[in-house]
């Protein structure tokens, strides 16, 4: 009887146990969903959060890609312009020089159109002659050189025309006569030669 009784009790325990061991486990299985669940949400954030920070990031990258090449061609522009100004620069030098020289040409040939029976001033004549021709060709190899006028059709960029005649033989529109030299430094006018044009 003891021994039934005891089988009993063993019986019932090991009910309960089994019972007590399915509970446990089928909680354990919610926990364990329930966990899955929330780590899934949490992952879930993460991952946007984190395609979202990688998009912002892509945003900033593109927009300093822009301006790296709008800073590039801006670089570019300004070492091309700087080049082409200091080309010019070399280029026209003498300009400044070529305008203050060519009112002592003007002087100097004014001096030369003087007539004299004197030897002395024949002499002096002959010398100044040849410091205008030294300084004709300094100016040439500069670049300065005399516009020509007479003969040539008037061109409002070379001459300046102070005087309009009518002139037998001569078409329209032609320099007839030349008031004052005009001066060229290579493709830019120093100073316009003042003339007189035919109508």
């Amino acid at each position: 009887m003891v021994t039934e009784e005891r089988k009993n009790e063993q019986t019932v325990e090991q009910q309960v146990n089994e019972e007590t061991v399915e509970a446990i486990f089928a909680e354990g299985d919610v926990q364990v969903e329930q966990v899955s669940e929330e780590e899934s949400v949490v992952e879930l954030d993460e991952l946007q959060t984190a395609t979202a920070k990688i998009e912002e990031l892509e945003a900033k990258i593109e927009e300093m890609d822009n301006k790296y090449l709008r800073l590039q061609a801006d670089f570019d522009n300004s070492r091309r312009r700087a080049k082409l100004d200091m080309e010019a620069a070399l280029k026209y030098r003498a300009q400044s020089l070529a305008g203050d020289l060519i009112q002592s040409l003007d002087n100097f040939e004014r001096a030369m159109k003087i007539e004299s029976d004197h030897e002395e001033t024949k002499s002096m004549l002959a010398g100044m002659e040849m410091i205008y021709k030294g300084i004709v060709e300094a100016l040439k190899k500069e670049g300065v050189e005399a516009i020509e006028a007479v003969g040539k059709e008037f061109d409002p960029h070379m001459h300046q025309a102070v005087m309009q005649v009518q002139a037998d033989n001569v078409e329209s529109n032609i320099v007839v006569e030349e008031f004052q030299k005009g001066y060229i430094l290579k493709d830019r006018v120093v100073r316009p030669s003042m003339v007189k044009v035919s109508e």
